[in-house]
């Protein structure tokens, strides 16, 4: 397939970025290897590469609009960067381990874990819309202001960095879960933060797959012209959509990716 596809339709991924602040790994990996058959060393980079500058800018846009919190972006990345470079480690010394399927096991744990999360939410956001009056129990919501709160933050930062170290899958959605999950963010600010933390972690990221010489700037340069256009767009869209029907669609996209980290384990 003509690699001049990959322009519209990154275009249209980088919408539904700058719209929910998840949803780029998990289409435009399997898009180059299916689609434009690229092997899957090459694709992983080259998206990780590509994805770096479209949520870099696309904080920036979240940040001019104030649709993302500083602090606890701040916080989070404290703890997601040493965590991903402490993942990556840990990488090399599990790949050591004969007849360990180790990437089957992890992407089982995350998909199962993404379910359950996003199942109980859904449920919980259904009840709290048809039965207000009934009591549901909530998760602790982290007070940054304090600093066990920031503690929290930063051990939650380093576990999801860890996993994104030893799996380069899911990165937006598993802290996506843990900003509704701890933080209570509205729905807009959720998306923005959501970008501006996974910005970060993707420059330390991206500057280990460049030293790999996997990255093809062939397919890196078309993937830009869409995506930061498209998650331009979809960082407006995102601040005029209302928040229930946005809630949905990210609850909607975190269920299917999740199926899917299940599904191809």
């Amino acid at each position: 397939m003509s690699y001049l596809l990959l322009t519209p339709l990154s275009f249209l991924v980088g919408i539904l970025v700058g719209l929910t602040g998840i949803g780029g790994a998990s289409l435009i990996t399997p898009m180059l290897i299916f689609l434009f058959q690229v092997p899957p060393a090459i694709a992983v980079s080259s998206d990780v590469v590509a994805a770096t500058l479209m949520k870099v800018i696309g904080s920036v846009k979240h940040w001019q609009q104030k649709t993302l919190d500083c602090e606890v972006v701040k916080w989070l990345a404290l703890g997601s960067v040493p965590g991903s470079l402490s993942g990556i480690g840990l990488l090399y010394l599990l790949r050591q381990i004969e007849g360990l399927n180790l990437d089957s096991i992890l992407l089982r744990l995350i998909g199962t874990m993404m379910v359950l999360v996003t199942f109980s939410a859904i449920t919980q956001s259904l009840l709290k819309l048809f039965l207000p009056q009934v009591n549901l129990p909530c998760p602790p919501k982290f007070d940054l202001t304090t600093n066990s709160g920031r503690l929290l933050t930063m051990g939650i930062g380093a576990v999801l960095g860890c996993l994104v170290g030893l799996t380069s899958v899911a990165s937006g959605s598993m802290f996506a879960l843990a900003l509704i999950t701890f933080f209570r963010l509205d729905s807009q600010k959720l998306v923005g933060t959501d970008i501006s933390q996974a910005s970060i972690l993707l420059v330390f990221t991206s500057m280990g797959h460049l030293g790999l010489g996997t990255v093809d700037w062939g397919l890196v340069l078309p993937i830009w012209l869409g995506t930061v256009p498209g998650v331009l767009v979809g960082a407006k869209l995102c601040k005029l959509t209302p928040q229930p029907a946005l809630r949905m669609i990210i609850y909607s996209i975190l269920t299917m990716v999740s199926w899917k980290l299940i599904n191809q384990a």
